[in-house]
């Protein structure tokens, strides 16, 4: 299993913290030891036998990370510092100062927002993971239908935007992150406003 190597997070902006290293995890194995490999004449060679279990130590964890690739790809199962490295796959900005579970949880969220980008209910949804606060969102657009032709188009002509962050949780929420989160979910054309009520 990934999780099981000794790598600690290494995300962006951690600082001085200490990294684990998968090169350095003495306790993997190589599956395949490469002395069996050899041909039968290096069966009983001491000093080829040993060169190959020193290569075999330095490609096990390359094997070990093949082998679990499936694991690496999946946010509950993902060492934390891939967790990092799938977030910017899905064009997430983790929080380092949130708990690992919070960032799992948000990595696999959004990943499948993404076939909704650029609707109210994903935006809506997008705002709410990062901010733990349910977003009013106003816009221009609208949907309906006539028997006659003619009728009065829905909405109004000019595009806009205006998520509204309020409650007794909004007091915690930036804004500035709330501006990016709209900014980046939102359709490029269309202007909005961003408005925290703390």
């Amino acid at each position: 299993m990934p999780g099981t190597n000794g790598a600690v997070g290494s995300a962006p902006g951690a600082g001085l913290r200490p990294k684990g290293r998968r090169r350095e995890a003495p306790t993997l194995r190589n599956p395949h030891p490469l002395g069996e490999a050899l041909p039968a004449v290096y069966a009983d060679d001491e000093v080829a036998q040993r060169l190959t279990a020193a290569l075999d130590a330095v490609v096990a964890p390359a094997i070990c990370a093949l082998d679990n690739f499936a694991a690496y790809l999946d946010p509950a199962l993902t060492p934390p510092d891939f967790l990092d490295w799938l977030a910017g796959w899905v064009g997430v900005v983790l929080d380092e100062n949130w708990p690992l579970e919070r960032r799992r949880g948000l990595v696999a969220r959004l990943a499948g927002l993404y076939a909704r980008r650029g609707t109210v209910a994903a935006l809506a949804e997008e705002v709410s993971l990062y901010t733990l606060v349910a977003p009013e969102i106003t816009e221009n657009g609208g949907v309906t239908w006539s028997s006659t032709p003619g009728g009065p188009l829905p909405g109004r002509p000019e595009p806009g935007l205006t998520v509204r962050v309020r409650g007794a949780d909004a007091a915690a929420v930036d804004p500035a992150r709330v501006e990016a989160i709209v900014a980046g979910a939102k359709p490029a054309h269309v202007p909005h406003a961003v408005e925290v009520d703390r």
